[in-house]
């Protein structure tokens, strides 16, 4: 295994759990649409375990994700778990059979979803569960206490260590904080997506974690384009770029990136690490202004 100082961003703790700041999103081990098994059964777990071998220490999941596709496979290719790797995993959304995800968020639902995270993943206790807010078209206004304090009932019992939410406006991650304390904030967030700038330096301050994801695909042909000038100039790749950048952004930003394949693990590792100058950062930040 690597050393954790080898990854970009080096650490950051979510409450007592210290994880690398370059994680690996699991989502994308699924089939198509995030729906049904992997194309490539061996090949997802040997994403899985290139991941821990590279020395990453956080893994996003989602049992909504197949669904229980992603929670099996990474049970099936890491289990037992080395023990500085830690899973967080979402509850509050499920699946239809149009592959829609319909919200999830009554305690029960809730409930169920924290046993099933359990049972797939073979743990006795999740070490993140974030609260999914809102809808495919991003965060919706509308009170999580709720649903929040089932969560907390459930860390009180010892089925959670620690709390977040996602898919969240500022007004709901203040609601949250004002019920139980939270690690980590997960919401779409990019170069050309800036809504949470103001957010991510409250939680900066706060020493909250900001973990941000977009669309597969990333950006559209326009932010792209400002893009590829930068990398063009490095000789790398306007994904690598759009890393690198979320790496400097600030420092409680924790990226996970996903892929089916080791070797864009390792191309968007490398990538993350890209040294950018004050001339590099100063043109990416007029693409989301």
């Amino acid at each position: 295994m690597s050393t954790l100082s080898s990854l970009p961003g080096g650490t950051w703790t979510l409450g007592d759990l210290t994880v690398t700041r370059f994680g690996y999103g699991a989502m994308q081990l699924a089939g198509p649409g995030v729906m049904g098994p992997p194309a490539d059964h061996d090949g997802a777990l040997a994403v899985l375990r290139a991941a821990v071998d590279l020395g990453i220490t956080h893994i996003d999941t989602a049992d909504a994700y197949g669904p229980q596709v992603t929670n099996r496979l990474i049970r099936e290719a890491l289990h037992p778990y080395p023990e500085p790797l830690h899973i967080v995993t979402k509850v509050g959304a499920t699946r239809d059979a149009q592959g829609g995800w319909p919200p999830a968020r009554e305690p029960e639902a809730l409930r169920r979803a924290v046993h099933e995270n359990l049972e797939t993943l073979g743990l006795e206790a999740l070490d993140v569960v974030n609260l999914r807010l809102g809808n495919a078209q991003g965060p919706q206004p509308g009170s999580l206490a709720e649903a929040f304090a089932a969560l907390v009932d459930l860390q009180q019992q010892g089925l959670i260590r620690h709390l977040g939410v996602s898919n969240a406006t500022a007004e709901q991650v203040a609601e949250a904080q004002a019920i139980a304390p939270i690690v980590c904030v997960q919401n779409m967030y990019n170069l050309a997506y800036r809504h949470d700038d103001e957010l991510i330096d409250t939680l900066a301050a706060a020493g909250i974690a900001y973990v941000p994801f977009f669309p597969l695909g990333g950006f559209s042909p326009l932010q792209s384009s400002a893009l590829s000038d930068v990398a063009d100039r490095l000789g790398s790749t306007p994904m690598s770029v759009a890393l690198a950048w979320l790496v400097r952004r600030s420092p409680n930003i924790l990226l996970i990136p996903g892929t089916s394949s080791v070797a864009h693990l390792r191309e968007n590792v490398t990538g993350a690490g890209l040294s950018l100058t004050d001339e590099d950062l100063a043109e990416l930040d007029k693409i989301g202004r």
